[in-house]
């Protein structure tokens, strides 16, 4: 297999390499441009709050000596929804919040479609604190939130850190990759480096992505079930956990192939020419014999006491002493 096979056997990891860099770029770009539909439908995590509501079965949280003195009836209903309304308005809540890697976007509901109208400024380590977002901080609502969603939040904010350094890593990881994998055009050597990145590339996209996956999991399903009362919704977006993964599966394919043209795919021509009538070079021609020819017919005289004729050229001074007598040799030399 010459260069050109060598080529072809190192394409295959390196496209699958530059595609899993382009799956975590994509996952960097998610609600960083709330003009962009596109990138607006990126995110891990979304807290539908359209239809927040406080009721008399919420206020039994809050306050149960007050709870208690409001009938429950159609027009109390309406009076705590107006409240709730007015509430809702006066601190800014939207409809819905989008939380991605960096930041997170907010928007309202406009026509049946979702209109992002405010992204936050982009964050190191990012995590969303609800009670911080919703300006509840000095309302003492946050005590209504229920110790499950607390300690949730608490293990949510040291796991997203941990989530930000492992994406960081996956993509410098990924880029060396890419860097070390033009040395392993030129030989196997090469290529085992570029296992070696490839490995803890994959091990890092692999981490980021089951981090991201069980940490929104988890979050989502505290945020059903202490704000149920509060018909405050948490969903996990598709689209970002789609790119996310086809990232682990490129990054994982492309160490499989690196591994591979590490052990095979050696760039060199196996390729022998033997006898060839031409003379061309890289053949194989018949020499002369080191004991002489004579001219005219072969004496096939043989017999007890017959000995073969020397040509005065003695048997143990042919050529370059201790070199044998080859009846080929290469039309190179």
């Amino acid at each position: 297999m010459g260069k050109a096979g060598r080529f072809a056997c190192i394409f295959t990891p390196m496209a699958m390499t530059i595609a899993s860099l382009i799956c975590l770029v994509i996952v960097g770009l998610g609600g960083t441009n709330k003009n962009n539909s596109n990138l607006n439908n990126l995110y891990f995590f979304r807290a539908n709050t359209t239809d927040i509501a406080i009721t008399p079965e919420a206020l039994t949280n809050l306050n149960p000596d007050i709870a208690k003195n409001i009938p429950h009836n159609a027009l109390t209903d309406a009076v705590l929804n107006g409240a709730t309304g007015a509430t809702k308005e006066a601190l800014g809540i939207k409809d819905f919040y989008h939380v991605s890697l960096w930041n997170y976007c907010a928007g309202d509901f406009d026509n049946g479609t979702d209109k992002v109208t405010y992204c936050s400024p982009r964050k190191n380590e990012f995590w969303f604190n609800p009670v911080e977002v919703w300006g509840l901080n000095q309302t003492g609502i946050e005590q209504v939130f229920s110790k499950e969603l607390r300690d949730g939040l608490n293990a949510y904010r040291v796991a997203a850190k941990w989530m930000f350094i492992a994406y960081v890593v996956a993509v410098v990881t990924t880029i060396a990759e890419i860097v070390v994998g033009f040395f392993a055009l030129f030989s196997r050597l090469g290529s085992l480096a570029t296992t070696i990145v490839s490995t803890i590339s994959s091990l890092f996209v692999f981490a980021f992505a089951l981090t991201a996956t069980i940490l929104y999991s988890v979050l989502t399903g505290s945020f059903n079930s202490a704000l149920r009362q509060y018909n405050i919704r948490g969903h996990l977006g598709k689209n970002m956990y789609v790119v996310a993964w086809l990232a682990v599966a490129f990054s994982l394919g492309a160490g499989i192939f690196w591994l591979f043209s590490s052990c095979c795919c050696s760039g060199r021509s196996n390729k022998i020419k033997y006898g060839d009538a031409s003379g061309r070079k890289g053949a194989y021609e018949r020499v002369d014999s080191p004991y002489g020819h004579r001219e005219g017919p072969v004496n096939f005289q043989s017999g007890p006491g017959y000995q073969a004729p020397h040509h005065g050229v003695p048997l143990n001074n042919v050529g370059h002493k201790n070199t044998a007598y080859e009846p080929y040799r290469s039309a190179d030399v």
